[in-house]
C-alpha cells in the first residue's frame, strides 16, 4: 500500500526526465511525512533536503540528508519554476518536522506595479495585465499635444484660417436666397430683372468662391507642415526612447513589430493629424456655423433639418468601441506579417541553405489570411455603419423638401428660403457624413498612438543615475561583490566575487550556460545586478553615466556585426571622427588589412547588409579593429575569435598580445588553448565560481578545468566517425549522474 495514500498533498511536481535523460513524464508528490514518485518514497526526517540546480538545460534534484544521497530526478527548464516552488514546500514542511511548529505560509506575493496580492502560483498581476490589455481609448490622441506645443502658433494661424474658410463657403448659399426671390421668380410673374443687381450678386458668388479657395488652401498647407513635423518628432522621440531602453525590453519584442510602430503607426497618425483632423475641424465648424444660419432664416424648418442628428450620433457611439478594438487588433496582426518579412529576408541565405522557401512562404500566407480574417470582421461593422449614415441623411433631405413644400403652401415660407435650405442642408449633411466616416481613423490613430506610447512609458530596467559620478582616467580595476543575477524565475549568477587588478587579462570558461556571457554583459551594464554590486576603480558601476563608462569598453561579440556602409565606416563605427590613418592602423593590428586591400575598392568598399559579402573571419576581423580604434580601457573579447580559422585565429591572437598590454582584459573562448597566456583563469560553473588560476596550476589540481580541458583534447584529437555525431551533443541520451558532467 501506498504510504502517502492517505496524507494531504502539500505539493506536486510534474517530473519530464527519466535518470538516464530520456523523455518520461512522472509525478513527485510531497505530503506531511513522505515524498514519493510514484515508485519509490521516503519518509521526512530532519536534517533532509532537496537541493536544486540546472545546467545545459536540464534541471535536477538532489533529496540528500546527513549521510548521503538518496535519491535524484532531471526535468527539463520547462519545469523550473514549478521546482522552485515544490523545493520551497519541501523546506517548509522539514523545518515544521525539526521545530515541531506547523509550517509558516510564507507571505503572498505581490505586483510591484499596484502591490495586490498576485493570485497563487501566478506571477503575472491580472489585473496590470488587464489593463495592458484594454482597448485604446481615443483620449490617448490628446497626448500628442506634448508634440504639437511647439507649434501652437502656427496652429492658431491655421485654425483662424479655418474658421475664415469655413464662412466663406456659406457665403453662396445666403446669396441664393436673394438672387432667386428678388430676381428669377419676379422675373416669371413678368418685372424686369435687374442686372445690376444680379452683377453684385454673382460678383459676391465669385469673390466668395475664390476667398474659400485661398483661405483652403492656406490652411492645408500650414497644418500639413505643422503634422509633418509632429510625425517627424513622435519618430524620432520614439526612436530616441527605444536606443535607451536596455536589453531586456529587446529580448521580449519582435523586430517586425518595433520597426511597424515606428513606421506605418507615426505614418498612420500623421496622415490622421495632417488630413483628417483638419477635415473634422472643418465639418464642425461648418455644422455649428450651418446651424446657426438655418434658424436665424427659419427655425421651424431648422429643427426638422437637424432631425436625424440624434439618431447619428447614437450610431456612431454604438460602433466607436468595436472599431477601436478591432483597429488595434489589426495593428497587432499587421506586426505579424512584418515580423515574418523582418525574420526572414536578413535570413534568406540560411532559408536557402535548408530549401526551406516553402516553408516560410507558408508562415507568410498564414500571417497574411489572418490579417485578412481581422480585417474581414471589422468590414463587416463598417459597412453597414456608412450606408446607414447615408440613407439617414438622403431621409433628412427628404423630410426637408416635405416640410418645405408645405411650409410654401401655407405661405410661410419663400421658394428662396427653401432653395438656401437646401443648399445648406447638402453642405450640411454632407459634412455629417464626412464626420461618421472620421470615427474609423480616429479609432486606427487612437490604436496606433497607444502601440507608440507604449514604448514612450516603457521605463528602461537600466536606470541612468541623476548625479553621476565623472569618470577621470580609469586604471580598470573592477570589483564584483557578492554578484547575484536573476532573470524571471532563474537564477544564473549567485554569489559571484571577483577582483580583477588594471591590465590584467581574465580569462572565463566554462561550459555553455555556466554565467559567462551573463557576467560581461553585467560588467558592460547591459543589465543591472539583481543583488551585489560592481566597482569600477572604487565606485559603483550604478552610479557612473552609461554612456561614459561604455565609452571606455572596447567589445567584440561571439557574432560579429557589421552595418551597411564601407569597411572604413565599420571601423570607425565608435570613433565616427577618426582618420583615414588611425582606421588603417586598427585594421593592421587587427591583421585586416591586408584582405582589405584585396577588396575592388579597398577601405571604401561597400559591406552588403549586415556584412553579408565578407567571410566571417573576416567580418570578425573588422569587428575587432573597430574595437581597438577607441583604444578602451576595459577589452572583452567574448569568443571573438569562435568565428575563424586556426591560422587567422594565430594571426589575431598576435596582435592581441600586444594590444592587451596596460589594458584590462576579460576573455571568453570555447577553444581553452587561447588562453594560455591569460594572467588568471576564471573556472564557472552554474553561476558561480569554482576554480580560479593559471593555467598550469589548475590543470594539476585536476578540478573542473582539467575535466575541461582533457575532454576538449579528446574532441580535437579523436573526432568522432564520419556520419556520427559526438556523443555529447546529444544530452538526452547520456546516462550521467549529474548535469555537470554534461560537455558543452
Amino acid at each position: 500500500m501506498n504510504p502517502t495514500a492517505e496524507e494531504r498533498i502539500l505539493a506536486r511536481l510534474e517530473i519530464d526526465l527519466s535518470d538516464d535523460l530520456r523523455f518520461q513524464a512522472h509525478t513527485l508528490i510531497l505530503t506531511e511525512r513522505h515524498i514519493s514518485d510514484g515508485d519509490r518514497s521516503y519518509a521526512l526526517a530532519a536534517g533532509m533536503r532537496l537541493l536544486h540546480s540546472d545546467h545545459g538545460g536540464i534541471g535536477h534534484l538532489e533529496l540528500v540528508d546527513a549521510h548521503a544521497r538518496l535519491a535524484h530526478w532531471r526535468y527539463t527548464m520547462s519545469q523550473h519554476a514549478a521546482a522552485v516552488k515544490f523545493e520551497r514546500a519541501f523546506s517548509r514542511q522539514i523545518e515544521s518536522l525539526e521545530t515541531g511548529q506547523a509550517p509558516i505560509e510564507p507571505p503572498a506575493a505581490k505586483c510591484p506595479l499596484c502591490q495586490a496580492p498576485l493570485p497563487p502560483d501566478e506571477e503575472e498581476c491580472p489585473n496590470c495585465a488587464r489593463e495592458l490589455m484594454t482597448p485604446p481609448s481615443t483620449w490617448v490622441l490628446l497626448r500628442l499635444w506634448r508634440f504639437a506645443k511647439p507649434y501652437q502658433g502656427w496652429l492658431a494661424a491655421g485654425f483662424l484660417l479655418t474658421l475664415a474658410s469655413t464662412a466663406a463657403t456659406l457665403v453662396p448659399p445666403y446669396l441664393t436666397m436673394p438672387l432667386m426671390d428678388d430676381v428669377l421668380i419676379p422675373y416669371q410673374n413678368g418685372v424686369p430683372i435687374d442686372w445690376n443687381k444680379v452683377s453684385w450678386l454673382l460678383a459676391g458668388l465669385f469673390a466668395a468662391a475664390l476667398l474659400a479657395w485661398a483661405l483652403g488652401w492656406a490652411r492645408t498647407y500650414i497644418l500639413a507642415l505643422v503634422s509633418e513635423r509632429i510625425g517627424a518628432d513622435l519618430r524620432t522621440t520614439t526612436f530616441e526612447h527605444l536606443l535607451k531602453l536596455s536589453l531586456e525590453y529587446f529580448g521580449g519584442k519582435r523586430t517586425g513589430d518595433l520597426i511597424a510602430r515606428i513606421g506605418s503607426e507615426t505614418d498612420r497618425i500623421n496622415v490622421f493629424l495632417s488630413l483628417h483632423l483638419l477635415d473634422f475641424a472643418t465639418d464642425c465648424l461648418m455644422i455649428a456655423m450651418t446651424a446657426v444660419i438655418l434658424f436665424s432664416i427659419d427655425p421651424t424648418l431648422a429643427l426638422i433639418t437637424l432631425l436625424p442628428l440624434p439618431l447619428i450620433g447614437w450610431l456612431i457611439h454604438l460602433v466607436r468601441d468595436r472599431l477601436r478594438t478591432g483597429f488595434e487588433q489589426i495593428d497587432r496582426v499587421w506586426a505579424e506579417v512584418t515580423s515574418v518579412l523582418a525574420d526572414t529576408i536578413p535570413g534568406i541565405r540560411v532559408v536557402k541553405a535548408f530549401a526551406q522557401e516553402e516553408r516560410e512562404a507558408r508562415r507568410f500566407r498564414e500571417a497574411n489570411r489572418h490579417n485578412l480574417a481581422v480585417n474581414d470582421r471589422l468590414n463587416r461593422v463598417w459597412s453597414l455603419f456608412a450606408p446607414t449614415v447615408g440613407l439617414l441623411t438622403e431621409i433628412g433631405v427628404l423630410v426637408v423638401w416635405i416640410a418645405g413644400i408645405w411650409l410654401i403652401a401655407h405661405d410661410r415660407v419663400t421658394v428662396g428660403v427653401l432653395t438656401a435650405f437646401l443648399a445648406y442642408i447638402s453642405r450640411f449633411y454632407t459634412r455629417l457624413d464626412s464626420m461618421s466616416r472620421i470615427v474609423s481613423v480616429t479609432q486606427k490613430a487612437a490604436a496606433g498612438a497607444k502601440r507608440i506610447f507604449d514604448i514612450l512609458d516603457h521605463v528602461s530596467s537600466v536606470p541612468e543615475v541623476e548625479k553621476p559620478v565623472p569618470i577621470p582616467k580609469l586604471s580598470g580595476r573592477i570589483e564584483l561583490i557578492d554578484v547575484h543575477f536573476r532573470h524571471g524565475n532563474r537564477e544564473i549568477l549567485k554569489g559571484i566575487d571577483l577582483v580583477i587588478e588594471p591590465g590584467e587579462m581574465i580569462g572565463l570558461v566554462g561550459h555553455s550556460g555556466s554565467g559567462k556571457s551573463t557576467l560581461v554583459n553585467l560588467i558592460c551594464r547591459f543589465y543591472d545586478v539583481t543583488s551585489g554590486a560592481i566597482r569600477i576603480d572604487g565606485v559603483d558601476l550604478r552610479r557612473l553615466k552609461i554612456a561614459d563608462w561604455r565609452r571606455q569598453i572596447g567589445l567584440v561579440l561571439q557574432e560579429p556585426f557589421l552595418f551597411y556602409g564601407t569597411i572604413a565606416e565599420n571601423i570607425a563605427y565608435g570613433k565616427p571622427e577618426a582618420t583615414r590613418a588611425e582606421i588603417v592602423a586598427a585594421a593592421r593590428a587587427a591583421h585586416a588589412h591586408e584582405f582589405i586591400l584585396r577588396q575592388p575598392f579597398g577601405y571604401d568598399t561597400l559591406v552588403g547588409e549586415r556584412g553579408q559579402s565578407l567571410s566571417g573571419g573576416e567580418r570578425q576581423r573588422i569587428s575587432i579593429a573597430r574595437a581597438l580604434l577607441i583604444d578602451p580601457r576595459l577589452l572583452i573579447l567574448d569568443e571573438a575569435t569562435s568565428a575563424v580559422d586556426t591560422e587567422t585565429e594565430f594571426e589575431i591572437q598576435q596582435a592581441l598580445n600586444n594590444l592587451i598590454r596596460g589594458r584590462t582584459t576579460i576573455a571568453i573562448a570555447h577553444r581553452l588553448s587561447t588562453l594560455r597566456r591569460a594572467d588568471r583563469l576564471v573556472v564557472m560553473d552554474r553561476g558561480r565560481i569554482v576554480e580560479i588560476g593559471k593555467h598550469d596550476e589548475l590543470m594539476a589540481k585536476q578540478g573542473h578545468y582539467w575535466r575541461l580541458y582533457m575532454a576538449q583534447s579528446k574532441q580535437l584529437d579523436a573526432p568522432p566517425p564520419l556520419g556520427e555525431e559526438p556523443e555529447e551533443t546529444s544530452l538526452l541520451r547520456l546516462p550521467l549522474e549529474h548535469p555537470a558532467e554534461i560537455k558543452a
